[in-house]
């Protein structure tokens, strides 16, 4: 059971790294997102090297599958 410290947050400001324009998404919480398309430039974004989706490399928050591990680790 988690607490409030550990639970999984569902949204996550995206910043398009083409134009800087920001984005408030809600997170698949069973998934990774591993393609976003900016609504303000179009720019088709892809994660990062290393990174498991588009929310962990541009995101304000990790995306849930990430912030459950880490919530597990700490258990």
């Amino acid at each position: 059971m988690k607490n409030a410290e550990n639970s999984i947050v569902q949204d996550s400001q995206i910043t398009c790294p083409e134009c800087g324009h920001k984005q408030i998404e809600t997170m698949p919480t069973d998934a990774c997102a591993f393609f976003y398309e900016c609504p303000n430039c179009k720019a088709f974004l892809r994660p990062k090297q290393g990174d498991c989706c588009v929310f962990c490399s541009y995101g304000s928050v990790k995306c849930p599958p990430v912030q459950s591990k880490r919530s597990d680790d700490v258990e």
